[in-house]
């Protein structure tokens, strides 16, 4: 069990990491202002669900692997760097069919969701944060650490959703303000697209 001035000050810290410039949030930003506040918070819940597969890590021991293999790190960034590739050149599509005017399927929030999860599990570096984090908020004379481990890994998932939420709101509404200006969809999806591809560049080039 946790003690309640741990849980505050794990609360306040993780509220303030879920707010610092990073690849998530910036992920959360765009999306929410080139396709709307719902399909933003859908994938902001896909971005916390992955924080369940660093918490496991963490809790495993598994996280060390990503540490201690540069192979493993690797194989993994490079992968998350792909797949975020992939969604830059998904951005300048929709960018170049909004040119010409044709129509766009939306992506059900399912994929949306999915999307989210695969974002976070891809960057090795959220295992490694938590393997240094989450445990300096443990006390092994209060019980299982695992248990405590899974509990803050709760909570960080919590305070980062409420973040991403209210990013969310903020930016579709400023989305959907932009996008009814002159070649403001068309500008809205270069901009996620070079964002896309600037994560992409700065995963490949991440070390531990």
């Amino acid at each position: 069990m946790l003690e309640l001035q741990t849980v505050l000050m794990f609360i306040g810290a993780s509220t303030l990491l879920a707010l610092a410039p990073g690849p998530d949030i910036l992920f959360v930003l765009t999306q929410s202002m080139s396709k709307g506040s719902r399909s933003g918070m859908v994938i902001a819940l896909g971005l916390c669900s992955g924080l369940v597969f660093h918490t496991t890590a963490v809790a495993l021991g598994v996280a060390v692997i990503f540490q201690s293999s540069e192979l493993a790190f690797t194989l993994l960034k490079l992968f998350g760097a792909g797949y975020l590739l992939y969604l830059a050149w998904m951005a300048f599509r929709d960018a170049s069919r909004s040119k010409l005017n044709l129509d766009k399927t939306p992506l059900a929030l399912s994929a949306l969701y999915r999307r989210g999860i695969l974002m976070n599990i891809t960057n090795p570096k959220v295992s490694i944060f938590f393997l240094a984090f989450l445990p300096q908020f443990t006390n092994p004379a209060l019980g299982s650490v695992t248990v405590q481990i899974f509990s803050l890994g709760a909570l960080f998932m919590l305070c980062a959703l409420s973040v991403f939420t209210l990013v969310s709101l903020l930016a579709g509404k400023l989305g959907a303000w932009f996008s009814k200006t002159p070649y403001g969809e068309r500008i809205l999806n270069y901009l996620a697209g070079t964002v896309f591809t600037a994560l992409a560049v700065k995963l490949v080039f991440t070390s531990k």
